[in-house]
């Protein structure tokens, strides 16, 4: 048995009045039984995080899975001891085989779905995380998370909590469904306008004109559609090969901007350097305001226009920098248009049979662009920027209100599976 200095936290989660803890491992038995057989594989991926429930997926099990597997029987708890802030756990409803990350227990003092949530309980997760080993790949022994003190009140109380927690929970998770296809609406509204502004302006009473692109359609009669070669003034892909590696990357110095900040479309993040020298030496893949970067390689098509007052730096081998052509198109006119649905359908195409779902200069140079007038482009820009922002700043309450659900969604199951709520009285007065 392992010394457990900090005893008197693990007793604090057991607060149940109508019980005393006992350590998890006399609560379950740990199964340990080889899967000799393929069937109804889970793996890792395969369990939500914070939700004890399954994620439906396709993929098959690998032949190392088969090696390593374990067996798990219905009514079985199964718990990630890899990365256990994850907090990946779930009740089995039938048999099958799983990864041996995950720890497979049958309990003997618990009933399923009360275990279930006892593990989901923050502060119990948070405990398990405290002990984990390893840099990379940290995880928990069941040394440690057998001899947690945990909570056993009888086993009809216990269905009682359960019960409840499944209503409660389930409430709260629709709640979270319904604001996440919410914010799913406002981005696809978003796109709506964006392509809207960009291929048909602002003013619905210009005479309109067949652009003779599909992805386009009809714009106004006295716009350009260019391919994009015609509207820069240079370009330049990424370093490649050996010219730039992760190896050449130091603590401090220039910045290498990569997909990391178009994604996120903020140039303050990240933390990949390179030396004076390479800098020096990498001269032709230096970043300057007003520059537009498009992500080639992975997460395709996404942009960004470079802001004033970043870092130096150059760009990585997953990007291409344009420099947009002076007196035919402004920069993040040029950044919307790749963002609109008309941008976003082109790109789709072109990438098709292309390696690795890539992109390059080549394939990038045939995109079709709406070219309005300047000034209209001007005003177009500023017209998104306003709806866009004040969509953005909707989809930030939203997710701060999932967040807080989320939060409550916790705080319930630590409540009521420590004994600070009286499921009984909270059931009586409903």
């Amino acid at each position: 048995m392992i010394n457990l200095p900090n005893h008197q936290k693990l007793s604090s989660l057991s607060r149940n009045s109508e019980c005393s803890g006992i350590r998890l491992k006399y609560g379950v038995e740990l199964v340990n039984n080889r899967a000799e057989t393929i069937f109804n594989y889970v793996g890792l991926e395969n369990v939500e995080s914070w939700k004890g429930k399954l994620v439906q997926s396709d993929n098959l099990s690998s032949e190392e899975d088969a090696a390593t597997a374990n067996r798990f029987y219905s009514e079985n708890v199964l718990f990630g001891k890899l990365r256990p802030y994850l907090a990946k756990v779930f009740v089995a409803q039938q048999d099958g085989c799983c990864t041996s990350e995950l720890l497979v227990l049958r309990p003997v003092k618990y009933y399923a779905n009360y275990l279930k949530y006892l593990i989901l309980n923050p502060d119990f997760i948070n405990l398990v995380n405290s002990s984990t080993y390893g840099a990379k790949m940290p995880r928990a022994s069941w040394d440690f998370i057998g001899n947690i003190f945990l909570p056993t009140p009888p086993i009809e109380t216990q269905k009682l909590i359960a019960t409840f927690l499944d209503r409660k929970t389930a409430a709260i998770d629709t709640l979270i469904a319904k604001k996440q296809r919410l914010i799913q609406l406002l981005e696809e509204k978003c796109k709506v306008l964006i392509n809207q502004a960009v291929t048909k302006g602002s003013n619905p009473n210009v005479p309109m004109k067949d652009s003779g692109i599909p992805w386009i359609g009809k714009v106004p009669k006295h716009w350009a559609v260019l391919r994009l070669r015609h509207l820069i003034s240079d370009k330049v892909a990424g370093p490649y090969g050996s010219s730039l590696t992760k190896s050449m990357y130091v603590a401090f110095g220039y910045r290498v901007y990569g997909q990391q900040q178009i994604i996120a479309d903020d140039f303050t993040i990240g933390d990949y350097y390179i030396s004076p020298e390479k800098f020096f030496e990498m001269q032709r893949y230096i970043v300057q305001p007003e520059d537009v970067l498009v992500t080639v390689m992975g997460t395709i098509g996404r942009v960004a226009v470079v802001p004033e007052g970043i870092e130096a730096g150059i760009i990585n081998p997953r990007l291409v920098r344009y420099v947009v052509r002076h007196g035919y198109m402004l920069p993040y006119f040029f950044s919307w248009v790749f963002r609109s649905k008309s941008g976003e359908s082109q790109l789709s195409e072109m990438a098709q049979g292309v390696t690795m779902d890539g992109l390059n200069l080549t394939v990038l140079s045939d995109l079709w662009m709406p070219v309005p007038p300047l000034e209209e482009q001007e005003n177009i820009v500023v017209n998104i920027n306003t709806v866009t922002n004040s969509l953005k700043q909707l989809q930030r309450k939203i997710n701060q209100q999932i967040e807080k659900l989320r939060e409550y969604r916790r705080s319930l199951i630590t409540a009521a599976v420590t004994g600070k709520l009286n499921i009984k009285e909270v059931e009586t007065n409903v």
